[in-house]
């Protein structure tokens, strides 16, 4: 975090990278969504049901387990605003992210690698960020996959 916070525009770099590729994954899960609608195709539901129902598990098991952040337990600023307590593992960002990539590749696999790369970098912001532990990182990411093949294989 010094090594980022040290250059001029570090932060704002690392946290505008991180938006545009939560925002850029969000519009090509959308676009793939809009697609199998338009043609007709009814794996549109399992590409919006698979996600929002892995989503709500993975978020009650995360507020029940509760673990602590970075910041919390290191007492540090993080490199963008955030006041959260808890809920650190796993971290949702990530598994969104992988989650949307595995609904995104099941169809179009070429933009769904390029969402796995996105995820692998957003993983990477959110530890150098002081926001997640690796462990929670890793977790969100390997839920996300998992999740993606049980729901997506037979697609």
């Amino acid at each position: 975090m010094d090594f980022v916070r040290s250059k001029r525009y570090g932060t704002i770099i690392i946290y505008i990278a991180g938006k545009v590729m939560v925002y850029l994954t969000a519009v090509m899960y959308l676009l793939t969504i809009a697609s199998l609608v338009y043609k007709e195709d009814m794996r549109f539901i399992r590409i919006i049901a698979v996600p929002a129902a892995s989503f709500v598990v993975l978020s009650v098991y995360r507020a029940k387990y509760n673990a602590i952040r970075p910041y919390e337990k290191y007492n540090f600023k993080p490199l963008f605003p955030k006041d959260t307590c808890g809920k650190s593992f796993p971290s949702r960002h990530v598994f969104s992210i992988f989650i949307c990539a595995g609904a995104v590749s099941f169809i179009y696999p070429l933009p769904g690698i390029i969402i796995y790369i996105m995820g692998v970098l957003l993983a990477a912001i959110r530890v150098i960020s002081g926001i997640h532990f690796p462990k929670d990182v890793i977790a969100g990411a390997l839920a996300g996959i998992l999740c993606s093949i049980a729901g997506f294989s037979n697609l």
